[in-house]
Formats: C-alpha cells, structure tokens, sequence
C-alpha cells in the first residue's frame, strides 16, 4: 500500500508511537508530516510505502484547532504538563465575551511569533527544549507566522477558561498563541487542552483510530488515500509508450505545461508524480 491514512491521535502518545503502531499494521516504510505534541489529540496524516515520498508537498499545510486555554496560572512547558510558575488574578473584566472576541480579532494576520522554549527547534545546534531541562537560558528569535481566523467558542467563568478554534499557517506555535492572549487579557495563562480538527485537505471526520486500524481491515480500506487520490486536484499528463521508458529513466521531456505537479498517466494507468519547470516534465514519484 502507498498512500496516506489520516489517523485521530489519541492524548497520552507521542507521533511517533503511532508511526511505530502502524509500521507492526502494514510492515512498510511509514512515516508522518509533522508532530503533533503529546498532550493534544487529533488529526495526524500518515504516510505509508512511497507514500513517504510525498511528505515534502504536505508539512507546509494550514492548520484548524479547538483549543482551551487556562488563564490565571503559567506553567513552564506553557501547558497543561508543566509546572506552575505563576498566578495573577483574572478580573471580571477580562472574562467579558465583547472583551475577549476582540482581542481573539486582534490575532488575525501576519504577524511574528516567539515560540516556546519546550519546543524542538534548534539553536546553535541543540534542540530549545535541551537548554530547557538543563535550566539554560538562550536568545529565541521570533517567527513569522499567519493566523487566517480566529473566533471564541465558550468561555467559562468558574475555571477562568475559555475554549476557541483557530486557523493558522505553519509554524504556528498554539502554547505560545495561549500565552499572548492571556498578556492582552492583563493576566497569565496556559493551553491546558488541544485538539487537530483540520490539516490541510484532512479533516476530524476522516481519521481512523488506532483501535480501528488494527481490528478492521475493511475500514482502513475504506479510508485509505492512494497517491493518485492525494494529487487528484492536479493537472493529467499522458505519456505515448515510446517516451514512457525515458520518463521513468529519468529523462527530461518537453511538455508546453506551465511549471507545476502533474500526474502522470499512460494508457490511462497511474504512472506517478512529475513536476513541470521550464517547460521540462521530469519524474518525481513513481509507482511501480
């Protein structure tokens, strides 16, 4: 099988103890297109065989999420593991729906982030959660990143939460979205709960369990997205059996495309995926 399977990743487990799950399922090459932290739940795309191959088109996708987040308190991680560093208080003020709506608005757009120092991106070669855990400090440049929406779901008083979906570009860090909405609502806060509703094209309703893949076979049939079906919004090209050999060699054929992915087919079968630059097809994925 070469494909991509969506599956809902439960709390508790890191991505990659579901890549190591489904590896033991379908004894293949299996890999993901992007973390999803342990403690949040949700859409996780799956790649499998050469479907591996195809994680470059798919890490840079969009992102929806419902999360809630916890004002009042601060934790190290800027999450619900961490420790508490700090309490405010939460005034009434800050809790008022035409408050809160407008400062969510405030969000929307292109804008730099700083992301969290619990986070894997390196510095000088080590990872920031690595300065972290050995109580470092290091320099954290901001990001540039884009939220597209944003828009308060629930707010509840008692527990000084409130609960919002939102849409963001990559590298979107939402610990760190927590943390800067909190300061504007004159207070501290942290994501004590994260959900992936949506990457990209993949959607909640999608995702199979791992419970589900692992009991019924019909259901990951069902489910199960070929590479053909992954490209299917992407321009057809046809090869004639005598240029298909030189295709598949590597041979760069003239084709008076614009620049772009295509697939490929000949005598209307799936070939694979070729990319179009300067006039020139070349191959990229191929199915065998």
């Amino acid at each position: 099988m070469d494909g991509i399977i969506v599956v809902n990743k439960p709390r508790g487990c890191t991505s990659h103890d579901i890549v190591y799950k489904i590896k033991k399922v379908f004894n293949q090459k299996v890999g993901h297109t992007g973390t999803l932290d342990p403690m949040a739940e949700g859409v996780l795309p799956i790649l499998i065989g050469k479907g591996t191959l195809c994680s470059k088109y798919l890490i840079n996708h969009d992102k929806k999420y419902i999360v809630t987040l916890q004002l009042g308190e601060k934790t190290d991680t800027a999450d619900l593991e961490g420790k508490i560093i700090e309490k405010k208080e939460v005034n009434k003020e800050s809790l008022k729906q035409e408050n809160i709506e407008t400062i969510l608005k405030s969000f929307i757009g292109k804008q730099e982030q700083i992301p969290p120092i619990y986070s894997a991106i390196k510095v000088n070669g080590k990872k920031l959660y690595e300065y972290a855990r050995k109580g470092q400090t290091v320099d954290i440049q901001p990001r540039k990143i884009e939220i597209y929406n944003i828009r308060l779901l629930y707010i509840n008083e008692n527990n000084k939460q409130i609960k919002f979906e939102v849409f963001c570009g990559k590298g979107t860090y939402i610990r760190s979205l927590c943390e800067d909405i909190a300061t504007k609502l004159k207070t501290v806060g942290y994501m004590k709960f994260l959900q992936r509703i949506e990457v990209g094209e993949f959607k909640l309703e999608d995702c199979i369990t791992i419970e589900e893949l692992q009991e019924n076979s019909k259901i990951v049939e069902k489910k199960f997205l070929s590479i053909e079906v992954m490209f299917k919004n992407k321009d057809i090209i046809n090869l004639d059996d005598n240029i298909l050999n030189m295709f598949l060699n590597g041979v760069k054929l003239n084709q008076h495309k614009s620049d772009g992915i295509y697939r490929v087919y000949s005598n209307n079968n799936f070939i694979g995926i070729g990319i179009v630059k300067d006039k020139l097809l070349k191959r990229d994925i191929i199915i065998e």
